[in-house]
C-alpha cells in the first residue's frame, strides 16, 4: 500500500458489490479475495440493486439515518424488532420503537431475490 492513499470512503450495499464483481469478472480474472467475496455474496438472499438503492434513499430521507446504518439495514434485511435493535446497538443515535416498526414496514414492501 506504499504510495496509495484513501481519497473517499463510501459505504455500498453488498448487492452493489456483487454487481461490480460480476461485471468485472466478465472481462477479467478474479483474484482469490474477490472470488471468495463473490461466492459469499451469492449464498445469501438480497434485494435487487434498484430496490437496495431506493430503500437506502428512503431510510436516509425519512428516518435521517447515516449511510452506513442504512446500508447495514439493507444488507441484513432484519425481519423483526430484535434484529433491528442489534443493528442500532452500536450507534450513538437513539431511535424510537415506532420508527423501527416503520422501518420494518418499509422493508416488507420489497421482495428479496433468491
Amino acid at each position: 500500500m506504499i504510495g496509495k492513499e484513501i481519497i473517499e470512503i463510501e459505504p455500498i450495499s453488498s448487492t452493489e458489490v456483487k454487481e461490480v464483481l460480476e461485471d468485472f469478472s466478465q472481462n477479467n480474472e478474479l483474484n482469490y479475495e474477490q472470488n471468495i467475496t463473490l461466492n459469499h455474496l451469492a449464498r445469501f438472499k438480497r434485494y435487487s440493486l434498484e430496490d437496495s438503492e431506493e430503500i437506502i434513499k428512503k431510510l436516509q430521507d425519512d428516518f435521517d439515518l447515516k449511510d452506513k446504518v442504512a446500508v447495514r439495514i439493507v444488507d441484513l434485511a432484519p425481519k423483526d424488532l430484535a434484529d433491528l435493535r442489534l443493528i442500532f446497538a452500536k450507534e450513538a443515535m437513539k431511535i424510537e420503537k415506532s420508527d423501527m416498526e416503520k422501518i420494518l414496514e418499509l422493508l416488507e414492501q420489497y421482495d428479496i431475490e433468491e
